[in-house]
């Protein structure tokens, strides 16, 4: 039978799982290990940690909190596998949990972030999509139904040392380039709130100083956030 590595419990906090991590970092422990070839489930929590609320108000889309964003289950690690290596994930299978069978669309405010058509749409707004087999459909966008590909949207290695000064390096660069842009070029290490998985106490805090966001793709993967990247891809 498949092993599930990581569990999430919705009605708690994703700070109080140590099985998942918001920040990248190469000091993060493995919460497992796998051989290769070897099959595994991982349950996840949204982007968010569970901010956004299946309800008609836009409230928390208004005032959500991006520095926590993203929350990730794992890392696992590869028996044998070497840095430098080229890592070969098949995704099996994606799906909904139990009791959880929605997904959400928010338009940020631009006072809080906002997006890439802030100017045009400065308000929070937030749609709720809930699935039916393949398709979604909204009560907030009335007859609309189409067939939905669930995605990850985020996976990728933790990085080395090295890459992750020369990422932090070279956005420290772009930010600095325009530093009051609404959305910012870049979103630099934040330690408030990170996550960082099972590492504790000053290793934690030391490490959460300079952990990369997950916000952008990088050289290791990333926040790809395609269609694609969903059952039967590679």
């Amino acid at each position: 039978m498949t092993e599930t590595l990581v569990k999430v419990d919705l009605s708690s906090s994703a700070y109080e799982n140590e099985n998942v991590h918001n920040r990248w970092h190469p000091d993060i422990p493995m919460i497992a290990w796998v051989k290769p070839g070897e099959d595994f489930i991982l349950e996840c929590y949204d982007w968010t940690g569970g901010q956004i609320k299946n309800d008609d108000d836009a409230a928390d889309i208004r005032d959500v909190d991006l520095s926590q964003v993203h929350f990730l289950s794992g890392p696992v690690g590869v028996k044998g596998a070497e840095p430098g290596d080229l890592l070969v994930v098949e995704i099996l299978d994606i799906g909904t949990l139990d009791g959880a069978r929605w997904g959400f669309n928010g338009v940020f405010a631009k006072e809080n972030g906002g997006g890439f058509l802030t100017e045009h749409f400065p308000d929070a707004r937030k749609s709720i999509w809930d699935f039916e087999g393949l398709f979604a459909k909204s009560r907030h966008i009335p007859g609309v139904r189409f067939a939905g590909l669930i995605h990850p949207g985020l996976i990728g290695c933790l990085p080395s040392p090295d890459l992750l000064d020369t990422w932090n390096t070279r956005e420290k660069a772009l930010f600095d380039t325009d530093p009051g842009r609404v959305p910012g070029l870049a979103n630099l290490p934040y330690a408030p709130t990170a996550h960082m998985g099972r590492l504790k106490g000053s290793a934690a805090e030391t490490a959460a100083a300079t952990g990369a966001r997950t916000v952008p793709p990088r050289e290791h993967g990333g926040n790809c956030d395609i269609k694609d990247l969903s059952r039967g891809c590679k």
